[in-house]
Parts: C-alpha cells; structure tokens; sequence
C-alpha cells in the first residue's frame, strides 16, 4: 500500500499524474523517516525540515504533512496498512500543475511509501574520500532532493571502488558529509563535524546527535574542517536517521572504535 495525497492505493493501481514538476523539474523535495516501535523516529526534526525546505521552494504544506503531530499520524497509518512493525518510510513532495519554470501554484502533491526497515549498525571498513563528486552549497542543499543527484554520482564512484562508504568534500576541499550520512569526530572530548556552510544535509539525526552530545560530556564544534583534521580524529562515526555506525577506517588510516555506550547516548531516538 501506499499514501498519495492521504488516500491509501494498493501500489498495482497508482498511475502517476502528469504533468509533473517534480519529474519536470525536480520541484520538490523528500525526507526518508523511519517508524519502529510504534512511533515515528523524530517526527520534530523532520517536519522542521519539511517547512524550511517548503518555504525555501515556496510550497504551502498540507495539513496532514504540516505538524509533526499530522506528520506521525499520517506515516503511522501507512507503516499499519503494510503491517509493517519497522518501517523505512519516503515521503516525496512536489509542486501540483505544469508549466515551465514559473510556478503556477504553491499547492503540493505528495507520494508516502513504505518498507521493511532493517538496522544495521556494523562498523565500517573500508571508507574513502570521494574523488569525482564534491559537496556544493546552495539556498536548498540542507533538505533531500534538489541535489540528489550528487549523492547518486556519489554512490555510483563508491560502488565502484568497491568501498562501504565515502566522504565528500566541497570544492575548497573541506570535510562535508558522507554518501548518505553526517559524519563526526572524536578528539579529545570534544565533537567535531562540518557546517552546513560545506553544502552537507542538515540531517534529522545529526541534529539529534548535536543535542545529546552536549549531556555526555562533549563540546560540539560545527565549521570548516580539512580531511587531514578528520585523518587526526581519535574516533570517527556516521550518523543518518537509520543507524549511527563507526568507521574504523578512511583509505590507510585506522581509528579506535567509539566506545559502544557513548554511541548508543548520541544514537538513541
């Protein structure tokens, strides 16, 4: 089953509307949410973001998408019509009408759907920087979909050269994100991990991780960081709204693996 537009289709009857802005013209954006345990994993964060990302693109939000109240219970319905316990939800949001460039309309049509959601939290191992994609800032770079097709380029090279992950860096050569992760470091007590300002996503996890850190003891620092200031890092991990995970290594350099608890603390939904 799937949502679009709030009403519930076995997937075999849903026919794409056209025309399109979102095909057209990638007017739009979409979050990926998980949902376990009964609830949608930092509904908040994500509903935050979709406001942001609607004003940027000046779409108004539905009622059932424009709170993280509406937000959960919609998805909650979707993850219980596929009988899923844990589900691993994408939410696409498009600009309705045709036309070209000009918007026509500020109203949005929206596509849920939904699958099994398995964690995996193993270390990674074999991690590298990117070297044909570079990070690239823009108004609409913190949100999912304007430029997704960076992170495809990214997958593409990653698949390539036969690595777990990879991490891209922005035009200057500074440390943004990994593939489909934030990623942070460990130095002396203290949490490093880039700014927004590198073009990364502002991700519902990272921004969940920010906030706990702080309680287990660590000071945050977000900004502009070389490769070489990750390579130095004590301890280094990716986070994303699925898992948070430990890189163990990038190209020759090995690090210690974050300790299991501080993780989980900094991981925990």
């Amino acid at each position: 089953m799937l949502l679009f537009n709030d009403e519930l289709l076995q997937e075999q009857a849903f026919s794409f509307p056209l025309p399109n802005r979102g095909l057209a013209f990638g007017d739009g954006f979409f979050e990926t949410l998980i949902f376990a345990e009964g609830r949608l994993r930092l509904a908040a964060d994500h509903c935050a973001r979709m406001q942001r990302a609607a004003a940027a693109l000046h779409l108004a939000l539905p009622p059932t998408l424009a709170t993280s109240h509406a937000l959960a219970a919609t998805l909650a319905r979707l993850a219980q019509a596929n009988a899923l316990n844990a589900a691993r939800l994408r939410l696409q949001v498009w600009r309705a009408g045709g036309g070209r460039y000009t918007p026509p309309t500020a109203v949005a049509e929206w596509l849920a759907t939904a699958e099994p959601h398995v964690p995996d939290e193993s270390a990674l191992h074999q991690v590298n920087f990117a070297r044909e994609t570079q990070s690239v800032f823009s108004p609409l770079s913190f949100c999912k979909g304007p430029q997704a097709w960076l992170y495809v380029r990214a997958a593409h090279e990653r698949q390539q050269r036969g690595l777990a992950e990879i991490i891209l860096c922005d035009a200057a050569g500074h440390v943004a994100e990994g593939g489909a992760a934030a990623i942070f470091w460990l130095q002396a007590n203290v949490l490093y991990t880039p700014a927004l300002a590198t073009g990364c996503v502002a991700g519902v996890r990272r921004a969940a991780v920010l906030r706990a850190a702080p309680a287990a003891g660590l000071t945050c620092r977000e900004g502009l960081f070389s490769a070489d200031d990750l390579l130095r890092a004590e301890a280094v991990f990716t986070a994303n709204v699925a898992a948070v995970r430990a890189v163990r290594g990038v190209g020759n350099h090995r690090f210690a693996a974050p300790a299991p608890a501080l993780l989980a603390r900094l991981g925990a939904v």
